[in-house]
């Protein structure tokens, strides 16, 4: 589908303070930061003195979009809401002003047990979303919680704190999810992953697409005029994206998933716009049109997702990559592969590597983000050392001829940047290495190897790469380049495009990977099937059937 465009209606004010000042980091300049600030609507220190709105005034329920909880620590949760009596509404359907929210956390989910609660404020400058950290809680346990706003009480939720950071603690199983386009199918994947008894869900980016959704909902079919036209336009502005998460939102099945687990979150390229790089856009125009747009898709992502005040966005900058444990199990080292790269070499696609690509120079995470990295693998005391990150890390070759090409988007377009990292795990004595990926539409299951030009290399660890939700739509169990690949990389272990999900459990001997389909996603109601099963050993890296 082509997307449809529309004249984006930024703030005057941002526009003329970033025209000036081009692609480079313009909020290092006093009054570009106060004109950003402005544009988004970012509380100040006089926002508490605004308009209170009795919420014994909503009439109707303000909980459509659900709650959620993420970035479990040992003795921290965060919880998050958002008021939105009429959520296809710009405003959401209340007034701009703050509205008192109460919440509560229990032991049980009837709450007889309740542990905690307290009051946060839904400001109109976060578009009534709330985001509780509650802290001083105890370590390796679930809880339930729930949030209340005049008479009306949102659904239950279930959350976790993590184990305590020197603690063995239990194994641990997860979720992987990523590229859930809302007209490209139903969240059927999500109502069975809600089923599931795993520990926390990792979301590995493509929560949202970009592009312009029909009244009927594209593949979902819906009679004529469910939607709104205003979801017809693909989004720029901080209007266009906060409408967009909550038609999202509104999905049932993706709020049960959020309900009855945490999730780590992190982000790809459509949160924003296709194949961005940095601060340079897909196709060429204005540099300071895109920081307004990445400004606005940054903001209306942390108003949506879990995320903890050290994520707050500060105009077209938001700091995603974070490091989470698990005992002295697992080291989570959640990457962001989108924001700091150098820009996809020879135009992006698929193109033979050369000395554009194999520049050292080029990154695909930042410098300060690969010390960050590679810091923490050298202090990190963890058994697994786990990288939830967004493309593909493992070569790929499309062709079983010589030199072959490869995606300039995924790491193979970034091979010196790649190199750094496994010479970083190596050197950092790092043995059970787990790269989680999403981006792709496909199940693959990879042995990461020292060195790809030689299968008998060292295998340092595994890549599990999650298929989409609904992206691509139905897909198939065997695509057409099916046999190409595998026969290509002797590393690809495994490879399946049908839409689901994927789980991993973590143990102290070995890690087991699932690999979950649906057979289609364009009508509702499909069954799951585990369509393969992997382990790999502690201390014997590489993917061996279970």
């Amino acid at each position: 589908m082509t997307p449809a465009h529309h004249q984006p209606q930024h703030a005057p004010e941002l526009r003329a303070a970033a025209r000036h000042l081009g692609r480079r980091r313009f909020l290092t300049v006093t009054g570009a930061a106060a004109a950003l600030a402005f544009s988004v609507n970012l509380p100040t220190a006089g926002a508490a003195s605004a308009a209170e709105l009795d919420a014994a005034r909503i009439t109707e329920d303000p909980f459509t979009l659900g709650i959620a909880s993420g970035d479990p620590l040992p003795g921290s949760v965060l919880l998050w809401t958002r008021l939105a009596p009429a959520p296809y509404q710009a405003d959401g359907g209340l007034p701009a002003r703050r509205v008192g929210v109460s919440w509560e956390l229990a032991l049980d989910e009837r709450f007889r047990r309740v542990v905690r609660r307290g009051r946060a404020t839904a400001h109109p400058e976060f578009h009534h979303t709330v985001h509780v950290e509650v802290d001083h809680l105890s370590t390796g346990r679930v809880y339930y919680y729930r949030f209340r706003a005049g008479r009306w009480t949102s659904p239950v939720g279930r959350t976790r704190t993590a184990p305590p950071r020197g603690g063995r603690g239990p194994d641990l199983t997860f979720g992987l999810v990523s590229c859930q386009r809302y007209d490209q199918g139903y969240y059927t994947a999500y109502r069975h992953l809600a089923e599931e008894d795993v520990d926390l869900v990792f979301h590995l980016g493509d929560y949202l697409y970009e592009y312009a959704v029909s009244p009927v909902g594209g593949s979902r079919a819906y009679p004529a005029g469910t939607l709104p036209g205003h979801f017809g336009h693909e989004t720029v502005t901080l209007e266009d994206y906060r409408l967009r998460y909550a038609l999202y939102k509104s999905d049932p099945d993706l709020r049960a998933a959020h309900a009855a687990h945490p999730f780590v979150v992190t982000w790809d390229d459509h949160e924003t716009e296709n194949n961005y790089a940095g601060d340079t856009p897909e196709s060429e125009g204005p540099a300071d049109a895109f920081l307004l747009r990445r400004a606005a898709a940054y903001r209306a992502y942390w108003e949506n997702m879990p995320l903890r005040r050290p994520q707050l966005p500060d105009g077209p900058d938001l700091r995603l990559y974070r490091r989470l444990h698990w005992g002295r199990l697992a080291q989570f080292d959640v990457l962001d592969t989108r924001q700091y790269r150098s820009d996809q070499a020879y135009g992006d696609g698929w193109q033979y590597s050369g000395p554009e690509s194999e520049d050292p120079a080029r990154t695909l995470t930042g410098d300060t983000q690969e010390n960050w990295l590679l810091k923490g693998w050298q202090r990190s005391d963890a058994l697994w050392n786990v990288v939830p990150q967004q493309v593909t890390f493992a070569r790929r070759y499309n062709s079983t001829t010589l030199p072959s090409k490869v995606s300039m988007d995924s790491w193979d377009g970034y091979p010196a940047s790649r190199e750094r990292v496994l010479a970083g795990a190596q050197a950092a004595g790092i043995e059970n290495l787990m790269v989680l990926t999403g981006d792709v539409h496909v199940h693959y299951g990879f042995d990461i190897k020292r060195d790809f030009d030689d299968p008998g290399s060292r295998t340092l660890g595994t890549e599990i790469v999650t298929t989409s939700v609904t992206s691509g739509g139905n897909g198939s169990e065997k695509p057409a380049n099916w046999a190409t690949y595998m026969a290509a990389n002797p590393h690809l272990k495994f490879y399946n495009g049908l839409r689901g999900y994927a789980t991993v459990t973590l143990g102290r001997h070995l890690a087991r990977a699932d690999f979950k389909t649906v057979p289609h996603v364009t009508t509702e109601g499909a069954p799951l099937t585990t369509a393969a099963s992997f382990v790999t050993e502690v201390g014997d890296q590489g993917l061996k059937p279970a």
